[in-house]
């Protein structure tokens, strides 16, 4: 199965998305420059639907080191607004589905997130290690403008799988 068949499936097994995303060429940080508008690669994990269902805009990267890398609709939808990851987890915890209702709550300036160069899954690539979380995404090219993210978090029994597309750069 190709990217572009699971994408037209609307949802893969994880074992169908691990063996596309082994198969996707490494990222370069120069490669993620600019923000990305997100969506998800069902693929049977638990939080599969939560970030669509919040909200979610997609990531921003400016540099290595200045990282926005959860972006959400506002109220109206028009824009997206940067959340501190922590105090949005802690929303979601409270059982807040809409993001934007809790915007003067989460939102921050300063960036929460850097890239590095890991090894995952065999290849050397791009990961986002969040700043305050145990969590890192790593990138896989679809092409310039598409990003196949797999979200690697301490505890968590498997990997949620996203897609990022470049709406700038």
């Amino acid at each position: 199965m190709t990217f572009d068949d699971a994408i037209k499936a609307g949802k893969v097994t994880a074992d169908e998305a691990y063996a596309i995303f082994d198969s996707l060429e490494p990222t370069e940080v120069e490669d993620l420059i600019g923000t990305w508008q997100g969506s998800e690669f069902p693929s049977g994990h638990p939080v599969d639907g939560s970030l669509a269902a919040s909200g979610w805009f997609g990531k921003r990267f400016k540099d290595a080191d200045t990282v926005d890398p959860l972006l959400f609709y506002t109220a109206d939808r028009e824009s997206f607004f940067a959340a501190d990851p922590l105090k949005k987890f802690a929303a979601s915890a409270r059982g807040v589905t809409d993001i934007a209702s809790v915007r003067e709550e989460i939102e921050t300036s300063a960036p929460t997130a850097r890239l590095r160069k890991a090894e995952y899954r065999g290849k050397v690539t791009v990961g986002m290690i969040y700043d305050q979380a145990p969590i890192i995404d790593y990138f896989r090219k679809v092409d310039d403008d598409t990003l196949l993210g797999a979200m690697d978090r301490r505890g968590d029994p498997g990997t949620y799988f996203f897609v990022l597309r470049r709406v700038a750069r």
